[in-house]
């Protein structure tokens, strides 16, 4: 019942976008909590994006504030990041990631709070 389904990664050169998508089946649409977050090699996974339950609070890490916009559309089941002015430290593997909450629960992007990830989507920069 929990489904979550990336698409959207690509090359891309700097300066560009992309929009990731998070597809999610409607009974995490309805209960959860979702976010964006990427690993690069390397790296630890880093939470860029995060989006209530219901929708009405966001956060974006400082890496991509002013950049990336995160939505979610009830009608489409889906969660989208929208990424301008992609940079080569943009490149990693970007997973979306759902955390069952009440509706009323603060907005949290730590990892370790979301229990359902979806693959992962690889985007890659080039300078």
């Amino acid at each position: 019942q929990v489904r979550l389904v990336e698409s959207g990664g690509g090359l891309v050169q700097s300066g560009n976008s992309l929009r990731l998508s998070c597809e999610v089946s409607q009974f995490t649409m309805n209960y959860y909590g979702i976010g964006w977050f990427r690993q690069a090699p390397g790296k630890e996974r880093e939470g860029i994006s995060c989006i209530t339950r219901g929708g009405g609070t966001t956060y974006y890490a400082e890496s991509v504030k002013g950049r990336f916009t995160i939505s979610r559309d009830s009608a489409r089941n889906t969660v989208y990041l929208q990424m301008n002015n992609l940079q080569p430290e943009d490149t990693a593997i970007y997973y979306c990631a759902g955390r069952r909450t009440i509706l009323t629960a603060p907005i949290s992007c730590d990892s370790s709070d979301y229990n359902a990830w979806g693959q992962g989507t690889q985007v890659t920069v080039s300078s």
